[in-house]
């Protein structure tokens, strides 16, 4: 089974979707991450401000924050494999990340076509 691990910066809570001001980029995330778990993806979120102890477990991101700081968050991994820092990819990227396809159903659009 495929696995995407997110190691997110502190935020109030564990999606980041809170508050009065939320950031429409972790909005779109939120959705991206409910769509690949539609396709089969295991997805692991781990939030500083609250799962610190995560951080610290994992060599490869412990590392990381000793040689670059917290602006390497969020790491991101697919199985074992980083394949982003310092942002989160879009949905396009975690279809080429995982080899899936995006179609105008997958997307959240109906058969007349894409809303966005």
């Amino acid at each position: 089974m495929k696995t995407l691990s997110i190691y997110d910066p502190s935020m109030c809570c564990s999606s980041g979707v809170c508050g009065p001001s939320v950031d429409p980029v972790l909005v779109q995330l939120s959705a991206d991450l409910e769509w690949l778990k539609k396709q089969g993806i295991t997805v692991d979120r781990h939030n500083l401000s609250q799962q610190a102890a995560d951080f610290a477990d994992n060599v490869v991101v412990r590392q990381a924050l000793q040689i670059e700081g917290q602006n390497c968050l969020p790491l991101i991994f697919a199985d074992t494999h980083r394949v982003a820092s310092r942002f989160y990819p879009t949905r396009e990227q975690f279809v080429k990340i995982f080899g899936l396809t995006l179609d105008a159903s997958s997307c959240g659009c109906d058969e007349g076509g894409c809303c966005s």
